[in-house]
């Protein structure tokens, strides 16, 4: 495990889904420091806490996740943004990357990928 502790606020409508992310996480050591299911929610955690990580749903009530993605960057101290979603076409995973993502999940995933992307991410082995 990492010496300093990564920290992430998980972005997902999906109340099921943010808990397990967050079960996960917390058992691979890695600080939830808020979950939320809205993109405005979500983009005033990041500013708030200033998490290494962010776990961002494509499809959420107000704007979506490719849309929150870019002003989360600009308003931001740069987290690393991974992007979690059950559309992962070519195509998607394309405009997130170019967008700014530093990574791309698909649903269902396994703690192990998740960790993976956090670990390619932050260019740190976890």
């Amino acid at each position: 495990m990492p010496t300093k502790k990564i920290s992430c606020v998980i972005i997902d409508d999906d109340s099921i889904i943010r808990n397990l992310m967050s079960a996960m996480l917390r058992q691979l050591n890695i600080e939830v420091l808020a979950q939320v299911g809205h993109a405005h929610e979500g983009l005033k955690s990041c500013m708030d806490l200033s998490p290494r990580v962010v776990l961002l749903d494509i499809h959420l009530p107000e704007s979506d996740g490719m849309e929150l993605l870019p002003q989360l960057l600009k308003l931001t101290p740069q987290p690393k943004v991974i992007m979690v979603s059950s559309e992962a076409t070519g195509e998607i995973v394309r405009e997130a990357i170019g967008l700014g993502a530093s990574g791309f999940v698909v649903k269902p995933f396994t703690p192990a990928r998740l960790l993976d992307a956090i670990g390619k991410a932050l260019g740190v082995k976890l």
